[in-house]
């Protein structure tokens, strides 16, 4: 345990220390690389949005970032698990709470350490540098002045303030209590509850408890003198609040006997065994006190089965972490301009946390946290921190609870693109997602999938189907297996979608597709016999279900390699056009948008007319998708064919700009000109792609875009899909051998679009 602890400090302090030091910095917004822009920037344009403010205060909000800056404010009086260490050993604290707005819901944030205890003087410093921000979140500020504090700013600012010590433990720990109540089956009116520590985290879970519905008379508060109780006069008005009159006045061993919650926010190992063993049946404990919690979870789980347990730590279930609710209800508050974070905002959050845990969990969070399959239940009664959805869910209640209560300045039109905004805020990559997913959805697909056995395959096939981009599959392979995969991982595939062309009872069909490939290739030397083989194989069966229009699509790859597979296909399907070649394509999702990779599969080494068909091919299927095709011809030399390769692009570029006058091509080109507008319009001024950003890029041979796709992959800062095939005469895609569920699901749904492109 020693070891473990002086590792983390080691890497703890490599960590912060590492060039640059600390975790955040500022970036422009704006250009500042010319003379006009700097003068806009600073003197003297900036004059202008200036004026506009003094006319109408209001539109700060339009000319500054006010409206997506908080300021991060505390004076490191009760720095969790540190207590009084002072404003300036605070400040990696309040860093690392910037850097949770900015990554969770990209709110920028200024860290002020104020070095003031006393809470008057505090109140109006932070009141005298309120007009800079937008929100104002407080931290790691000592009771009872916390109290004090906020309540005072709250009453005396025009924007939001929140102690996210008190409200943010209240609002999570809050949505917890909803679901394992439920859980358990109990009425949340008829519960009763302990509680543990009163300081202002545990005040204001209290307050939010009783909001919800948990009965004055049942709640038993304790602090480090006992219990609170009417006949304490050491108490302020904060835990005067939550007195009771009980008599005898009783011990915490004494209060917890047939409790049905337990919310610790004091010292670790405080709850005894004893204690938990005399807790009501399937109890419920909150042990939140970090780093050690006051019962110990794995003696918690051994002492009680039949326990619901929270803690405040990232290594065991159901983490009560504040990073669930202070980005997003920030975020909501910030985009309607409101005055303030009010109780119907707080409960707002806390309902929305508590039913996004009913909801089917999406796969890139059971990635994250490695796990097959979460899903709502005594381990999961609360969202992950690494679900996406949260800045949707979260915020946008939060959002409408600040409109309906009168408190926002600024009203939203359309909850949709609303929703839109706020996940493009968190990632290029699963806009571009969406809009390919969404774009599928218009016309689902029905989709035979080869390898069923395989949990990737059937978990994206769940996934293709919540989502309603495919439906009806048909899953190929062993039917034993496939069920017992599916019941292993609980998940959710009814029996009629496998196909298990190796069983008895199927021998009819399999004669059938048999008879059907025979005649076609009867006179190429494959026997009778060799065609009912082949067709009790999945690729070739699923190949011929495409091929006889029983499916949509087939998707196939998982468990051989892509030559085998590509060989087997199109010895079934057929080319599209049999005076040109297959080709492929990989999908690049970056912050220039997509990006297309051809040819990176199939074609050695295309020779001008090949690399002019692959150009052709690609460019049609990107501009049925809705983007405007810019081709960069791709070559070790720049305009410059004095060898046999840049020779054959120049050729190719050639003929293209002969009979494709109105294609946006050019080359031969370096990569990195291509994607360098402005070195070209230095060096190249001639060139096609300077006022067009290129997004096609055709290769002069497979080395070069196989090894380039998979560099870029590789760099695990891109999301790739593909390959996407070019000339096969139906939709069948060729997955990566051993392919993520990622890569299955994102390659499906573009061939679904697939199957779409060539209905049109």
């Amino acid at each position: 345990m020693k070891k473990k602890i002086n590792d983390l400090r080691e890497e703890s302090l490599k960590y912060h220390s590492k060039f640059p030091p600390g975790k955040i910095q500022i970036s422009p917004t704006k250009k500042y690389n010319s003379q006009k822009d700097l003068s806009l920037a600073y003197s003297p344009g900036v004059a202008e949005p200036c004026r506009e403010i003094v006319a109408s205060h209001k539109k700060v909000y339009k000319y500054t970032s006010k409206g997506n800056l908080i300021a991060v404010i505390t004076n490191g009086s009760a720095v969790l698990g540190l207590g009084n260490i002072g404003a300036l050993a605070s400040k990696p604290v309040m860093e690392g709470k910037a850097l949770l707005f900015k990554i969770f819901s990209d709110i920028d944030v200024f860290d002020i350490e104020v070095n003031e205890s006393d809470p008057e003087k505090f109140i109006e410093i932070v009141k005298s540098i309120s007009p800079t921000f937008g929100g104002i979140n407080l931290e790691d500020i000592k009771a009872p002045e916390a109290f004090q504090i906020e309540k005072r700013l709250k009453e005396e600012l025009d924007i939001p303030v929140m102690h996210d010590d008190q409200h943010g433990t209240a609002i999570i720990s809050g949505a917890a209590l909803i679901n394992a109540v439920d859980y358990v089956n109990k009425k949340i009116n008829n519960i009763k509850i302990v509680v543990n520590g009163a300081g202002a985290a545990a005040i204001s879970c209290t307050r939010i408890y009783k909001k919800l519905g948990v009965n004055h008379k049942n709640i038993f508060m304790f602090d480090s003198k006992g219990l609170l109780h009417v006949s304490r006069n050491d108490l302020n008005d904060e835990k005067k609040e939550f007195c009771i009159d009980t008599y005898p006045i009783q011990n915490l061993k004494e209060s917890i006997k047939n409790a049905d919650v337990f919310v610790g926010l004091s010292v670790g190992g405080i709850l005894t065994s004893d204690m938990l063993k005399s807790m009501a049946k399937n109890p419920i404990v909150f042990a939140m006190a970090n780093p050690d919690p006051e019962i110990d979870y794995n003696l918690a789980l051994k002492i009680r089965p039949d326990i619901v347990m929270a803690t405040g730590r990232s290594d065991f279930p159901n983490q009560v972490n504040n990073v669930l609710g202070f980005p997003y209800i920030f975020r909501g508050a910030l985009d309607v301009q409101s005055s303030v974070i009010n109780d119907e905002m707080k409960l707002a959050a806390v309902y929305a946390i508590a039913n996004l845990a009913k909801e089917p969990v999406p796969e890139q969070v059971n990635i994250a946290y490695n796990k097959k399959n979460i899903s709502f239940g005594k381990d999961y009664i609360i969202p992950k921190p690494l679900d996406h959805r949260l800045i949707t869910c979260v915020s946008t209640a939060v959002a409408k609870a600040a409109i309906n209560s009168g408190v926002a300045k600024k009203k939203i039109l359309d909850w949709n693109v609303y929703k839109e905004q706020l996940l493009d805020r968190i990632s290029y990559e699963s806009k571009m997602i969406r809009t390919i997913k969404h774009r599928a959805r218009k016309n689902p697909k029905r989709v035979v999938f080869c390898n069923g056995e395989e949990y990737n395959v059937l978990k994206s096939v769940q996934i293709l189907i919540e989502e309603g981009i495919i439906y009806d599959p048909i899953i190929l392979g062993n039917e034993s297996i496939i069920k017992k995969t599916i019941i292993n991982n609980n998940l959710y595939i009814k029996s009629k979608y496998i196909f298990d062309p190796k069983k008895e009872e199927n021998k009819k069909k399999i004669k059938h597709y048999a008879s059907i490939f025979w005649n076609k290739k009867k006179r190429e030397g494959v026997t009778f016999d060799e065609s009912i083989i082949k067709m009790r194989d999945g690729q070739y069966f699923g190949s011929m279900m495409l091929d006889q229009k029983e499916s949509d699509i087939f998707i196939t790859g998982y468990s051989q390699k892509f030559s085998s597979s590509l060989k087997t296909v199109v010895k079934v399907l057929g080319i599209k056009d049999s005076k040109k070649k297959i080709s492929s394509m990989m999908i690049i999702l970056s912050k220039r948008g997509f990006l297309f990779f051809a040819d990176t599969e199939v074609i050695k080494n295309p020779t001008s007319e090949e690399l002019s068909q692959i150009a052709i091919m690609v460019s049609r299927v990107v501009k049925k998708l809705g983007i405007e095709p810019h081709i960069a011809m791709l070559s070790c030399q720049n305009f410059s064919s004095n060898n046999k390769t840049s020779s054959k692009v120049a050729n190719t570029v050639s003929f293209l700009h002969d009979q494709y006058p109105n294609l946006i091509v050019d080359g031969e080109i370096q990569p990195d000109f291509a994607l360098n507008e402005r070195l070209q319009k230095r060096s190249f001024p001639f060139s096609k792609l300077v006022q067009n950003k290129s997004n096609i890029f055709i290769f002069p041979n497979i080395e070069s875009g196989h090894l380039t796709y998979k560099f870029i992959k590789g760099l695990e800062n891109f999301k790739v899909i593909g390959p996407f095939m070019l000339g096969i005469r139906k939709p069948v895609h060729i997955m990566p051998m051993h392919a993520d569920i990622e890569e299955i699901v994102n390659l499906t749904t573009l061939a679904v679009i697939d199957a779409q492109l060539r209905e049109d």
